[in-house]
């Protein structure tokens, strides 16, 4: 299970932090020949330890994991490791690239062949392998440093070759605008759409993702952010309105379209919380999170103390997607929310339209209210409100509790452990975002499945 003292060891010596589930839908992705993989992933060169590229190779049964090079005396998943970071390389892109070019992670019983020419370097479609010219690339440890610097290479320098970013190129028959840099390599590397489409697919295959319901997820090629809920994509129509829901952008993950295309479209997230929406007929109503609530008449507008200049105008159409609330009348004197708290016990409640949410305990109180004034009341007052569930923490949170080594995330109101550190940073999650909660809070939660990085 993943350790917090751990992953506090590892921030401090590699600095894996700085700035910066659970199967949904298994669909694959399409392949976009405008936009292959992000910048990013290609270069991720802490993506993978040399433990785990090792494990990859033996779960694979590759003959990679049990290969020493003859002529450098050192295994292959050495050489990886080490070719990744020399280059700034993703160890992934390299292990896809062995399997692309030569099939070497699942073939077998390869021939030397394929060991010699690994990534395919400097062998080009009418060349013949034994051209003495390319025979200074022969040997797997060579193509494995040729392979990911040669990419590194191509990735710094686009104006010693052909493709540029931002251009339109026909490639076998085909228009493509090429999007990013990673891009950009990859087709100078192999001018081809069949080979990039095989390099997808694999990477798609080994190395794709699913998130959990509250994860945050940014589009790597067009800046989009996106809600991961009730297993579909909503998108936030602007940062005002994502900035209504979260106070940062802390926690969202850059990840490639590919990821977020195994989702199916939701509902936009189209309005900042607590808005104030008029249709054509007149009606208005207060959004809260993705629920409508209409107000009965003019007076409790009024009396509540909403502001007309607030109202937004919008269609039917625009509003068919949210589910339908209770009406606010004049008894609901606190739509948006309030705490009150009881003068003799001293609990606090967070009061909504006629509802009392116990909020059990002062880290969640210092959470989402700390802000927010507390009013002390009899217990006479608070009586007429409705008892409603105790306030929880909200789907998306990292948190973890002194005495518990594990690291959990918050999704449907359980939390789930992390089973490793390597599948916290795999997956883009960030310890900054970890917040500390004690026992009592943590076990509002129930315990649900271990969060792995296996499909």
């Amino acid at each position: 299970m993943f350790n917090l003292k751990k992953i506090t060891a590892i921030c401090c010596l590699f600095s894996f932090f700085s700035g910066s589930c659970w199967p949904l839908l298994a669909a694959n992705a399409q392949f976009n020949p405008h936009f292959i993989i992000a910048d990013e992933e290609l270069t991720d060169y802490d993506s993978m330890s040399l433990d785990q590229i090792q494990k990859f190779l033996e779960e694979k049964n590759s003959p990679l994991a049990k290969y020493v090079d003859p002529l450098v005396r050192m295994t292959a998943s050495q050489i990886i490791y080490d070719n990744a970071r020399l280059n700034r390389i993703n160890p992934r892109y390299i292990l896809v690239l062995l399997q692309k070019e030569q099939s070497l992670i699942t073939d077998a019983n390869p021939s030397q062949g394929q060991y010699d020419w690994a990534t395919g370097y400097g062998v080009c479609d009418s060349c013949s392998k034994n051209d003495p010219a390319i025979q200074k690339y022969k040997g797997f440890a060579m193509q494995v440093d040729r392979g990911a610097g040669g990419t590194r290479f191509y990735f710094d320098n686009p104006d010693k070759f052909k493709y540029q970013t931002g251009e339109t190129y026909t490639i076998d028959n085909l228009d493509v605008t090429i999007k990013n840099d990673a891009t950009r390599a990859l087709y100078t590397y192999t001018p081809h759409l069949h080979g990039n489409e095989m390099l997808v697919t694999l990477w798609e295959k080994w190395f794709s993702l699913n998130y959990l319901n509250g994860s945050l997820l940014q589009d790597a090629e067009n800046g989009s952010i996106w809600l991961i809920r009730d297993g579909e994509k909503h998108l936030f129509k602007s940062k005002s309105v994502f900035l209504s829901r979260y106070s940062s952008f802390q926690k969202v993950i850059t990840v490639n379209p590919s990821e977020l295309n195994k989702y199916p479209i939701g509902s936009p997230i189209e309005y900042p919380n607590y808005s104030l929406l008029q249709i054509p007929t007149g009606g208005v109503y207060l959004l809260d999170d993705d629920t409508l609530r209409p107000i009965d008449s003019r007076e409790t507008f009024k009396l509540i103390g909403f502001n007309k200049e607030e109202i937004i105008k919008v269609n039917e159409a625009d509003i068919l997607s949210y589910k339908s609330g209770q009406p606010i009348t004049k008894r609901d004197l606190y739509p948006t929310g309030t705490l009150l708290q009881d003068k003799k016990t001293g609990g606090v409640y967070f009061v909504k339209s006629g509802i009392k949410y116990p909020i059990p305990t002062k880290d969640l109180l210092k959470i989402y209210y700390k802000n927010k004034k507390i009013n002390p009341v009899t217990a006479k007052e608070l009586e007429p409100y409705e008892a409603g569930p105790v306030i929880k923490l909200r789907d998306g949170e990292l948190v973890s509790s002194p005495g518990d080594s594990a690291v959990y995330f918050i999704s449907a109101g359980m939390r789930r452990p992390f089973d490793s550190y390597d599948t916290f940073t795999g997956m883009g999650f960030k310890a900054d975002n970890i917040i500390s909660v004690d026992k009592k809070t943590l076990e509002l939660h129930t315990l649900g499945e271990m969060i792995t990085l296996n499909k």
